[in-house]
């Protein structure tokens, strides 16, 4: 690990900026532009809504985000999934929260890249050569943008994660000079520095409150940048959003004082305040970092998705899906099947909205519920760590009347479009809640058995010659934490289903334990030479390649002479051979035998469905599949008990 999450380095502000400030640093593009809408423009509502602008950012991402919430580090990591990894050992009902908050964080995945590169692309139009360019043709330009940008991941993006740190240093900059150059068209732009214009405008504007959905638009990359934290480090992401902020108020302050000088006017539908500040002769150039920004704001979405899934895989919440890994740097993962739902669901979004304006409805709504999540799962953490009440109960009341105002004025917005991502974030909520009912079901049925009340018998199938030998080492993969317990079936397998006789039994158990990058195993030989327990402990964030891990061990323990691993075969144990390892991987399908309540029939139907479509258990262990035998065993829940059978006799 190593990594001093508090260091400050040029080379660290730049990678932050590359990889953090995307979302939130692109939305000028779109901001101001949903706010004005088609109302005609007045002081009110351009210095009220830069007022309102200003504070969100201040409230919502310097003081929630930056200053507080980075603080909940997991060893370095940060995100929804390492705050829920957190809090989880405290209170188990916090997974609600966790799952709520990463669904909805996915869905988001699935609107930004369409929402920016749509926004930089209709930039076109500001140029007279471009005035008449068709949505058609801009709906067929974002789709290609998006393809390609999806097509790369599968070769990772450290050689062009290189250039997007200074790529966005140049976008930060523009945005800041842009700005700088027009507030003097209106120096009365300045007061929008005093809330007092944002309430006037909630309270006295008609239906102003609603404008907040507009406003929300400005914070939507806030979570990212919690997300994030373990490739930046704290101190890098505080620095560097003191650059980010005051270029972003800066260019919000160069829009609103544009739109002042055009009092009264109705901002035409095809105008977008953030081309319209630029020079003539620079719109060309605007546009080109404008869609360079927004590739980049995307890319860290769909990274931060894969990171996602497969922290939520680990914690048990997603089904097992196939992880690769296209570079040697840390936390770069590619994960094919989503990759392939997210370009879907973008693809899906351009067609089906075509223009940012209507993106900008659907935008917004399911990033609220992830941050109301974040606030819920924070407050819990301040908990465990013994903060004051007092502060707790300051904190939730500013931080859910603020979130919850925001939901309130996007909920206008569902049936323009918002609709469409919180029945994406539904979708994906309901398969993690599947995943994880149905392991509590499951559990209920697994039944353990004092593993030393089976050792005898085990002795003597291992030394019974008249049963032909199955395998000189037999490793079972086991869920008993208890390392004096061992699931009944795997008794049942070695004993009863075709008797299984070996050398040496190994048990093998992974625990997946809430520190994101430990890596270390421990060994208990329960009789020499004959029964073998082998634990992982593994982190959240560590991939599980079982197959390497236990060569390793066993490799380690030969050297320790704690193991003899040649071929018991006379032949073969003469001439130093080694004996061969067979995996047993045990699968469940559901029994006729089950007398389930609908709800669980239910979730166990779906369960199995999911687990069809996903990796299977030894893939998902990275197990050689060469080395593996499937035993399949039915899973009786609830065995039926009112089953009436009555005996006659004849005479």
């Amino acid at each position: 690990m190593g990594i001093n999450i508090n260091r400050v380095t040029l080379a660290g502000l730049v990678v932050a900026l590359g990889i953090i400030y995307g979302d939130i640093g692109t939305s000028p593009l779109y901001v101001f532009k949903a706010i004005v809408g088609g109302n005609p423009i007045s002081d009110l509502l351009v210095i009220g809504g830069i007022s309102c602008i200003i504070w969100t950012l201040t409230l919502q991402t310097t003081v929630k985000y930056v200053i507080l919430t980075l603080r909940a580090d997991n060893k370095g990591e940060g995100g929804i999934f390492s705050l829920y990894a957190l809090v989880r050992r405290h209170a188990k009902w916090t997974v609600i929260f966790g799952m709520i908050g990463g669904a909805a964080l996915l869905a988001d995945g699935i609107i930004t890249p369409p929402i920016t590169v749509t926004s930089a692309i209709e930039g076109l139009r500001t140029l007279e050569v471009f005035k008449d360019l068709s949505q058609l043709t801009i709906v067929k330009i974002v789709l290609t943008i998006i393809t390609g940008l999806f097509i790369m991941q599968q070769f990772g993006t450290v050689s062009i994660g290189r250039m997007f740190g200074p790529i966005m240093v140049l976008w930060f900059s523009m945005l800041g000079i842009l700005g700088i150059s027009h507030i003097t068209d209106d120096l009365s732009i300045l007061r929008a520095f005093s809330p007092h214009y944002a309430i006037e405008l909630l309270t006295t504007y008609p239906k102003g409150f609603l404008i907040l959905g507009a406003v929300f638009l400005c914070t939507t990359g806030a979570e990212a940048l919690y997300s994030d934290l373990g490739h930046c480090g704290r101190g890098n992401i505080r620095m560097s959003w003191i650059f980010v902020k005051s270029c972003l108020v800066l260019n919000y302050l160069g829009q609103g004082a544009w739109l002042l000088s055009q009092k009264g006017q109705i901002l035409p539908k095809d105008q977008n305040p953030f081309f319209m500040i630029m020079p003539e002769w620079f719109i060309i150039f605007g546009v080109l970092i404008a869609t360079l920004a927004s590739i980049i704001a995307s890319q860290a979405l769909i990274s931060g998705s894969f990171t996602l899934i497969s922290e939520a895989m680990r914690l048990n919440l997603w089904p097992k899906m196939r992880v690769n890994y296209p570079t040697e740097m840390r936390g770069q993962l590619y994960i094919p099947g989503i990759n392939t739902m997210l370009f879907v669901g973008c693809a899906a979004i351009v067609i089906l909205f075509q223009e940012s304006s209507h993106m900008e409805a659907a935008y917004g709504l399911s990033i609220t519920i992830c941050m109301l999540m974040t606030s819920c799962l924070f407050a819990f953490y301040l908990y465990t760590r013994r903060v004051w009440t007092g502060w707790i109960l300051l904190y939730l009341v500013v931080y859910l009347s603020i979130e919850f105002s925001f939901l309130f004025a996007n909920l206008v917005k569902f049936m323009h479009g918002g609709y469409v991502t919180v029945v994406m974030a539904g979708g994906l909520f309901l398969v993690m809640i599947v995943w994880f009912k149905s392991r509590k079901i499951k559990n209920r049925y697994v039944e353990f058995v004092r593993l030393e009340d089976y050792l005898p018998i085990i002795q003597e199938l291992s030394n019974d010659t008249s049963i032909p030998k199955y395998a000189t080492h037999l490793v079972y993969m086991s869920s008993a934490d208890n390392p004096k317990e061992i699931e009944h079936k795997i008794i049942y397998s070695i004993l009863n289903k075709k008797p299984k006789r070996a050398d040496i039994y190994w048990f093998v158990h992974v625990d997946v334990v809430d520190e994101p990058y430990l890596s270390e195993y421990s060994v208990q030989t329960i009789i020499p030479n004959e029964v073998i327990r082998v634990e992982f402990r593994l982190g959240f964030k560590v991939e599980q390649r079982i197959n390497l891990m236990f060569r390793m061990v066993v490799e380690d323990m030969v050297r320790n002479k704690e193991v003899n691993i040649t071929s018991r075969y006379e032949s073969l144990s003469k001439n130093n051979v080694v004996g061969d390892f067979q995996f047993i991987v045990m699968e469940k399908f559901l029994s006729h035998d089950n007398d389930l309540p609908l709800y669980e029939r239910m979730v166990m139907k779906m369960y199995f469905f999911l687990k069809k479509i996903s990796l299977s258990e030894e893939r998902g262990f990275g197990l050689d599949s060469s080395y593996v035998t499937i035993e399949k065993y039915p899973l009786v829940v609830a065995p039926v008990t009112n089953l009436q059978l009555k005996r006659i006799i004849h005479h």
